[in-house]
């Protein structure tokens, strides 16, 4: 292989290794995969990149990925007035517990979670639209009832979990925590949907 094209590939490698849970192996695997393909996969694939990237777009009302805004579930949502809103760290988050609740709820993806180690404050994600989004629905004939922090089990999920519990006290909303199920360390996104399931169900109000 001459020096220009490993050169290509080398590229191609350190950016799929730019994936989370990606190293430098699985990142080659990869790579050497998408060489074996025809160029019409390779094309499909960069044509799917760059429509995700042009097209898709935060919702204004949860801060979920969407192509219409607002999103379809904040349409539905909003038609049915549901009293339970539901905060996650990621917008893989709000797919997953969609797929696995039974009860319907509003949203809001915070987008990380509280890291001081890593410089993520509560100005780094989106806490200050939550808030006003609570504010403002204090006023409403069909307000939030019930705040379900479903953070990470981590240091990180735990930390934000006891920061919005506190910001949350003036309000008059019930503060709630996922339960049984999710073991210490879990991420949501890696928790099967029957476990998921489980750990919406047996919510526990979380103290300070």
């Amino acid at each position: 292989m001459s020096d220009s094209h490993q050169n290509a590939v080398n590229q191609l490698i350190f950016q799929l290794s730019k994936l989370p849970g990606v190293g430098e192996k699985t990142a080659t695997r990869f790579a050497y995969h998408i060489l074996r393909q025809d160029k019409q996969y390779s094309e499909s694939l960069a044509a799917a990149l760059l429509n995700c990237k042009n097209n898709i777009q935060l919702c204004s009302t949860c801060f979920t990925f969407t192509e219409i805004n607002p999103c379809q579930i904040c349409r539905q949502i909003e038609f049915n007035h549901a009293q339970l809103l539901c905060i996650v760290e990621n917008p893989s988050d709000v797919h997953l517990i969609e797929k696995s609740n039974p009860k319907q709820m509003r949203y809001h993806v915070l987008h990380g979670a509280l890291s001081p180690m890593d410089g993520i404050g509560p100005d780094q994600i989106k806490i200050k639209e939550l808030i006003e989004k609570i504010s403002l629905d204090q006023s409403s004939s069909q307000q939030i009832k019930e705040v379900v922090l479903a953070t990470n089990v981590t240091v990180e999920g735990d930390a934000t979990a006891y920061y919005l519990k506190k910001i949350l006290k003036p309000f008059s909303v019930k503060v709630t925590r996922l339960a049984l199920g999710l073991p210490n360390g879990s991420l949501i996104e890696f928790t099967d949907s029957k476990t998921l399931s489980r750990a919406i169900a047996n919510r526990t109000e979380l103290e300070l």
